[in-house]
C-alpha cells in the first residue's frame, strides 16, 4: 500500500465510522464518551462525530503506515490539522446551506463527505513534507481540542449551533427551554 492509497481508504473509512460514532454515546452514556461523541443532535455535537471518527481512524492509519512501511512525516501535526480543519470546512459549507434549506439528510452527508475528502487531501501533503519536528504541537493540540469539546458539551453557549432542535436543549444539560 502507498500513502495515497491509504489516504483514499481513509476518506471512506472515516465516512463510515461517522455512522457508528453518531450513536456511541447513546449506546454507552458516560463522561468519557460525552467528550468524544455526540450527546444530542445539535450542529456542534456532530462536529465531535466527525473529529472522533478521524481520530479513531488515525490510530489505525498509523499502524497501516508501520505495517506497509509507508514513508510519512509530521503525523500528529497532520492529524491535528485534519481535526481542526474538518470542523472549519464543514461549518463553512454547511451553515449557508442550513440557513437556506434547513437540515436535509442527503445534503448533510454530502457536506460531511466533502469535508472528509478535503482534509485527507491536505493531510496527504502534510505527510509528504519534510519532517517539521513539531509532533508535540500536534499531540498537545489534539488534547486541547478535546478539552474544548468537553467544556462546550457541558457548558455550551446559547447559540443555534449548540442547540438541539429535537430535544430543545443545549449540550448534555437536561434543562428544557
Amino acid at each position: 500500500m502507498t500513502l495515497k492509497s491509504i489516504k483514499v481508504l481513509s476518506v471512506f473509512a472515516i465516512f463510515l465510522l461517522c455512522f457508528i460514532t453518531h450513536f456511541l454515546y447513546n449506546w454507552f452514556p458516560n463522561t468519557v464518551f460525552s467528550i468524544f461523541f455526540p450527546v444530542n443532535e445539535s450542529i456542534w455535537e456532530h462536529m465531535k462525530m466527525m473529529t472522533s471518527s478521524i481520530l479513531i481512524w488515525s490510530v489505525l492509519e498509523y499502524f497501516f503506515y508501520k505495517k506497509f512501511r509507508v514513508n510519512h512525516n509530521n503525523f500528529a501535526l497532520s492529524v491535528l490539522i485534519e481535526l481542526v480543519l474538518s470542523i472549519v470546512i464543514f461549518l463553512i459549507i454547511y451553515l449557508p446551506i442550513y440557513h437556506f434549506t434547513g437540515s436535509i439528510f442527503i445534503l448533510n452527508l454530502i457536506v460531511l463527505f466533502i469535508s472528509i475528502y478535503f482534509v485527507n487531501v491536505l493531510s496527504y501533503y502534510i505527510l509528504m513534507l519534510r519532517p517539521l519536528h513539531k509532533e508535540i504541537i500536534g499531540i498537545i493540540g489534539i488534547i486541547l481540542l478535546y478539552i474544548i469539546m468537553g467544556i462546550l458539551t457541558y457548558n455550551p453557549p446559547e447559540n443555534y449551533i449548540f442547540f438541539d432542535h429535537l430535544e430543545h436543549k443545549y449540550g448534555i444539560n437536561i434543562y428544557e427551554l
